[in-house]
């Protein structure tokens, strides 16, 4: 789309004046129908975000993110720090899904699923057109000299952001530390736990800080995967778009007058009444073609497909659609380098896939103890000490657990408790073993044995460790 001569294409983001100060955005109340179905996914969003860290799977947290104990429960399947590699592997799936569908949709996770956005305009904006009213009145409140009216409203809508951001400050700890330790910290008093006081003030102070005067400037300046838009984002891809070769047609845009042929005088069919502006989050003028501060979020869809609807013009001047579509009418269709993600993000669930099958429930790890030789003992016995740590992985304790040596006929002896024990939910056991083998057995100063881990007749692990014995010479 070519611009006038006198017309200067911005070079500085929406939300900065000339003079470098915050351009506070006022957005219009959106409505229409992609509105009323990112309302219905944003309050279904909502309803998982907030209860996901109080629902249990076999005891264990829906979704967990237990980043100091290096603990993280994804769909309620534990990841200990023994499944790290797991816990990697399920991120970059992750990463490679997100950059397939951003490829393919272009910024439509911005728009209606990411958190930020959600919470932003389904909760605090619609917050603000309660007790302020629509983009006319919040303007006019803004401008207009502190009053009682003005100090009322302001007071109350600050204080129920204040309220909400420390609703989603607990929700975020949940995730962190656990529900149950949460719940926890709040029946023995907050001042018995002050460390964690602390970090929920912390918290809370900063999505306040977000919600109430950060907001859009989130997406524009610190979200990392806006800025992706540039790299990832090419002809094919499908985002928000303004159709210009239909808006702007022979001889541009040109404000509507009854009865008048716009296509006989060459006019497009935008007729410049700045809705879409008026209605857009971020303040941004989708005309201008896919910009760095579009979220996707379909606002100036709905604006204008009502416009259109008014002025009896065909709706989708604005829609969901690529570059080539608008230009070369060409339908959507896979490229060769989304086939490549697709290849490649199968193959990492294949992957993840056979990792979970392969893992137990039970992590064994036995080692010989730093430091100790073996010890010859009477009738050419060999005798080394190890230490050994289970972890259980589950949600039910793990009784009458004891060790087997199964690679050579020997004997395997438990220091300082029965010949078997118990390993508790979610919880380790350590300790130390003594192995004593014949020297006709071994083949050498150093032997892999093979040790197994039984509960009640049931091998349940298996592990391996080096055991010392004289070295031999010939």
């Amino acid at each position: 789309m070519e611009t006038p001569d006198n017309e200067i294409f911005r070079d500085s983001i929406g939300t900065i004046t000339e003079e470098g100060k915050r351009a506070w955005v006022f957005p219009k109340k959106p409505s229409g129908k992609f509105y009323k179905y990112r309302k219905w996914v944003s309050y279904g969003l909502l309803a998982f975000l907030l209860l996901s860290p109080f629902i249990k799977i076999d005891g264990n947290q829906f979704l967990m993110f237990n980043v100091l104990e290096r603990r993280f429960n994804i769909f309620g399947f534990p990841f200990w720090p023994q499944d790290f590699h797991l816990f990697v592997v399920s991120m970059i799936i992750g990463v490679i899904f997100i950059t397939l569908f951003t490829v393919a949709f272009g910024r439509i996770f911005c728009g209606w699923i990411c958190p930020q956005t959600i919470f932003m305009e389904m909760v605090f904006r619609r917050i603000e057109y309660w007790i302020e009213g629509d983009r006319g009145k919040q303007i006019r409140l803004s401008k207009q000299p502190w009053s009682a009216e003005k100090i009322r409203k302001k007071g109350l809508k600050l204080f129920i952001f204040l309220i909400i951001s420390f609703i989603i400050a607990n929700v975020f700890l949940a995730y962190l530390i656990g529900s149950d330790k949460l719940i926890q910290y709040i029946t023995e008093g907050p001042f018995s736990h002050v460390s964690t006081l602390i970090s929920l003030i912390i918290f809370t102070a900063v999505f306040y800080f977000v919600f109430a005067w950060f907001r859009e400037q989130v997406c524009i300046i610190a979200c990392p995967y806006g800025r992706l838009q540039g790299a990832l984002l090419d002809t094919k891809s499908i985002v928000v778009a303004y159709d210009h070769k239909r808006g702007e047609a022979k001889n541009g845009r040109k404000k509507f007058r009854k009865n008048e042929d716009r296509q006989a005088l060459g006019h497009g069919d935008c007729i410049d009444c700045f809705q879409c502006v008026n209605v857009c989050p971020t303040g941004i003028d989708i005309r201008n073609g896919t910009q760095l501060e579009c979220v996707n979020c379909t606002a100036c869809i709905d604006e204008c497909d009502h416009i259109m609807e008014n002025i009896n013009l065909p709706k989708g001047l604005i829609r969901y659609a690529s570059e080539e579509n608008i230009e070369k009418k060409a339908p959507f269709k896979l490229t060769v380098r989304m086939k490549g993600y697709i290849a490649v993000l199968s193959i990492m669930i294949g992957l993840l896939i056979g990792m979970l099958f392969l893992r137990n429930d039970v992590e064994a790890n036995v080692l010989r103890l730093p430091g100790q030789l073996y010890e010859h003992k009477e009738n050419n016995i060999i005798s080394n000490v190890f230490t050994y740590k289970l972890v259980n992985k589950t949600t039910k304790d793990i009784e009458s657990v004891y060790f087997k040596l199964m690679s050579h006929k020997g004997e395997l002896k438990l220091v300082a408790t029965h010949d078997s024990f118990v390993v508790p939910s979610q919880g380790m056991t350590e300790g130390t073993l003594f192995i004593e083998i014949n020297n006709a057995a071994l083949t050498g100063d150093r032997n892999k044995i093979k040790i197994g881990v039984y509960t009640n007749d049931k091998l349940i692990e298996t592990t391996t460790a080096n055991f010392l014995g004289p070295r031999s010479y010939k």
